[in-house]
């Protein structure tokens, strides 16, 4: 089938050589103009038989917005439109009751996979009507990995994206155990090879796992990552995981602590522990460090 694409950053430009190694047409549009196949969203919809499928991979928020408004007034009843992005669910349904309006239809889906989803694949969430859904099917066959797994229709509107939220907090939950444990056997004096214990963990453990098999990885390239400042960001998602906890009085305590430990790391000198060490001084005549 044909698909217009528009957005191909690291991961929408790997995405259209995948699907153009399963034998579909790819038509794609970004702004830097030595990658993309045509010079605007106007001439990508124009290039493309009806009915059409664009798919989005551009930033959340304001990028998408603007981009699903020009579609808008682009596309044609029957067209579907696929964020395949990182928006909140919640835009999700205003995107799907806008284009609806228009007769567009709308599928949103969380990709997950990374730079190694060109050799992998892309385990796919998606959510939307099943009529939508059937019309994309093709690309996401193109897609996914290999085998009987990595895709799945999620429900209605905004469940593929809220599933890959949940999925990306369950992922900070784990980078967090696995850097945890790693401070702890660097730190103390017994095991003088925190490096091969971890590789160890690679064969025969609970916890094995691709997130292991990286975090070797990285040790190889860095045995005591002494290269790298503890400074962690966050995308997002994580925040959004922990809110629709609240939301829904559902306790998601590691999800949680997870997504704090990335606040505390970007901070050089803890204004929360100087008010700590100022009372236990003022309780306990506690000594305090001066700048």
């Amino acid at each position: 089938m044909e698909l217009g694409l528009v957005g191909l950053g690291k991961m929408g430009g790997n995405m259209r050589e995948r699907i153009r190694r399963a034998g579909h047409t790819v038509v794609g549009y970004a702004h830097q103009r030595d990658v993309s196949d045509v010079h605007s969203l106007k001439e990508l919809v124009d290039s493309l038989a009806a009915p059409r499928v664009v798919w989005l991979m551009v930033p959340a928020g304001e990028a998408t917005q603007s981009t699903v408004d020009e579609l808008g007034e682009l596309l044609e009843p029957g067209d579907v439109v696929v964020d395949g992005g990182n928006s909140r669910w919640t835009d999700d349904e205003k995107h799907a009751r806008e284009l609806a309006s228009k007769g567009i239809g709308f599928v949103d889906c969380g990709v997950s996979g990374g730079v190694w989803g060109l050799e992998n694949g892309y385990a796919l969430m998606y959510g939307g009507d099943a009529e939508h859904v059937a019309r994309v099917q093709p690309i996401f066959d193109a897609l996914k990995p290999e085998g009987e797994f990595g895709a799945v229709h999620a429900g209605k509107v905004g469940a593929g994206h809220f599933a890959k939220m949940v999925h990306n907090g369950i992922e900070y939950a784990m980078m967090q155990a696995f850097a945890e444990g790693w401070e702890l056997l660097e730190t103390v004096d017994s095991v003088t090879d925190v490096r091969e214990v971890f590789r160890s963990w690679q064969e025969g453990t609970v916890i094995r796992s691709w997130l292991l098999d990286l975090s070797v990885r990285a040790l190889d390239d860095d045995e005591h990552l002494e290269q790298l400042r503890g400074y962690a960001a966050d995308s997002g998602e994580g925040r959004w995981t922990v809110e629709a906890a609240i939301d829904n009085a559902v306790p998601l305590p590691a999800i949680t602590a997870s997504l704090f430990a990335r606040f505390g790391s970007r901070q050089d000198d803890s204004p929360q522990m100087k008010m700590i060490a100022a009372l236990r001084n003022q309780f306990g005549g506690h000594a305090v460090e001066s700048k």
